[in-house]
């Protein structure tokens, strides 16, 4: 009985232990500059980012804080290519003025090529460690602490993409948070509907309450007023049936 409890509790052990090696236990604060990051780090500012390449130009920032913008060294001859070598575009994601998502696309003369030789010399830079898995639509991707990394094949060359997840949670709720606020505004009652309505002929107004109940008021009698007050005052009585 002794002998099949210590064995149960070597299998959990074990299992605990290949659980735990399967994680990525990196936070993203505690990521080394690696050459593959270009000297970007996530949460640098603007002025920072413009300190790295000079010739970055921002685009505006959305309703939830956001601010994109997109890098060509491969393509802009004005940028000092002596430190992006083989590096065909860079995107940025910027959250409250912060870089979020970093995505760097290499050409086709990258020294690694397959997704797999890349993933390879990702982990050793970043010291990155657990197990990797398949992204949705293509590609392999790592979820560690706070941050997940992506890497895949772009137009014949490896590409890896650097995600804060704090930001993108962020993102989520403002996005939530504002097809809410739309969603109450469009079944809240317009100023129309909540108007007073008034026959001219029967002077007579009914509240929103009963207008449904209330017999068509033809356009030409039909007179609109803000509050019950304003009707008292305008000589209009309360239809019978709002009473």
């Amino acid at each position: 009985m002794h002998f099949r409890l210590l064995i149960l509790a070597l299998l959990v052990l074990i299992t605990l232990n290949g659980a735990s090696a399967a994680q990525c236990t990196q936070k993203l604060a505690e990521l080394p500059a690696a050459p593959e990051l270009l000297g970007f780090r996530l949460g640098m500012t603007k002025e920072e980012i413009k300190a790295r390449i000079p010739q970055t130009r921002f685009g505006r920032t959305d309703d939830f804080g956001v601010t994109k913008t997109t890098i060509n060294p491969y393509f802009d001859e004005s940028i000092d290519k002596s430190k992006l070598e083989s590096v065909r575009s860079i995107s940025l994601d910027l959250l409250d003025e912060h870089l979020s998502s970093l995505w760097i696309g290499y050409d086709e003369t990258y020294k690694t090529q397959s997704v797999a030789e890349f993933i390879k010399a990702v982990s050793s830079s970043l010291k990155l460690t657990g197990a990797w898995s398949t992204a949705r639509g293509k590609g392999q991707e790592l979820k560690c602490i706070d941050f997940q990394v992506f890497v895949s094949t772009v137009a014949g060359g490896p590409s890896l993409r650097i995600v804060d997840v704090a930001a993108e949670e962020l993102i989520a709720e403002r996005r939530q948070a504002k097809e809410e606020r739309d969603s109450a505004a469009e079944a809240a009652p317009t100023e129309e509907a909540t108007e007073i309505v008034g026959d001219k002929k029967a002077k007579v107004y009914y509240l929103p309450a009963c207008q449904s109940a209330a017999e068509p008021i033809p356009e030409v009698n039909v007179v609109r007023f803000k509050s019950s007050e304003e009707a008292e005052k305008a000589g209009f009585k309360l239809a019978k049936g709002c009473h």
